[in-house]
């Protein structure tokens, strides 16, 4: 069986937020003080976890991306990883990270079946990282990095959230490329906690290629298929650089993903107005095919395209880092 929606699409990643905490406040996501945790209680247990995912495995899922918030702030992380990747059929396996904790936490990940990873890492500037993350944590991160390649966790991906005021894109992706980490600039999204999105502030597509392509070749790499980042080789490759453009060139027609979140409701969406909740019916009895139901159902309502800058765009309640990236 699989997931697919009224327009076709087939729901085959998966994004499972572990938790809504965090211990960064990135300007364009948190506010610095204030931002009320969901209760530890309703946080899907290690137990019913792994089971509703192993239900997505079941259903086609073949790609299953750890998130938060900050998932290496979920107990006992190491094995929760080792439960999923004994699934079968066994999804591959990613975790998105702000990569504090990472120099400690990447060996046991990897160990434990964790194929890769994501990390978030705004800027390389220390001081403007700390701006923006109010958090003097950079050199934390770039331990994590390291750690996460040592680990052969690769390629190790850095995501960028790229705004007028944060980092110069030119050096960004020089310190990635002396590394051999894989940058993926995002353009900013309405999903900050204050609903304080302003289109203005964020550096769209075309900016990025013009400021990048003005200090090395870019090629477009024509293969892109469901993958979110538009990728451009660079200076001949093989090393790449992707923009995720889900604001001025959307591609949600190509869009194979679904959510979990960390407190059991299924999002066909990022930026869904609703969502089903898998948990409660979960811990009052229900079979894996009443569940199988609920999702099935979650899935087939997806709208055509999440209406970013069309008239009636709502942005959603929740916060990114309470849906799960």
């Amino acid at each position: 069986m699989t997931l697919v929606d009224q327009f076709g699409r087939v729901g085959t990643d998966l994004r499972v937020s572990l938790t809504d905490r965090c211990n960064l406040r990135c300007t364009y996501c948190m506010p610095e003080e204030g931002l009320n945790w969901l209760p530890r209680s309703e946080h899907l247990t290690d137990d019913e976890l792994v089971r509703v995912v192993g239900l997505f495995v079941a259903e086609g899922v073949t790609s299953v991306r750890l998130t938060g918030g900050e998932p290496l702030l979920r107990r006992g992380l190491p094995g929760v990883v080792r439960r999923l990747a004994g699934l079968a059929p066994r999804p591959e396996l990613s975790l998105t990270t702000n990569g504090i904790g990472l120099d400690r936490l990447a060996a046991p990940l990897a160990e434990a079946g964790l194929d890769r990873v994501n990390v978030s890492l705004d800027a390389v500037d220390p001081q403007i990282y700390a701006r923006l993350t109010r958090r003097n944590r950079f050199h934390d991160v770039e331990r994590g990095l390291k750690a996460a390649a040592d680990a052969g966790l690769r390629p190790v991906k850095v995501n960028a959230v790229a705004t007028r005021d944060g980092e110069d894109p030119v050096r960004l992706l020089s310190w990635c490329l002396d590394r051999g980490y894989d940058l993926r600039f995002i353009e900013q999204m309405p999903l900050d906690a204050g609903h304080t999105w302003d289109r203005a502030t964020m550096l769209t597509r075309d900016e990025l290629l013009t400021t990048l392509g003005a200090a090395f070749g870019l090629t477009p790499v024509e293969e892109r298929g469901s993958a979110p980042a538009e990728r451009f080789t660079v200076d001949g490759g093989p090393a790449t650089v992707g923009i995720i453009a889900s604001v001025t060139a959307p591609f949600c027609g190509s869009c194979d993903r679904v959510r979990l979140t960390a407190d059991g409701q299924v999002r066909n969406c990022l930026f869904a107005r609703d969502e089903d909740n898998v948990r409660d019916p979960l811990r009052a009895g229900a079979s894996d095919a009443e569940l199988v139901d609920i999702i099935r159902a979650t899935m087939w309502r997806k709208a055509r395209g999440h209406g970013i800058g069309r008239p009636g765009f709502v942005q959603p309640e929740r916060p990114m880092s309470s849906i799960g990236g």
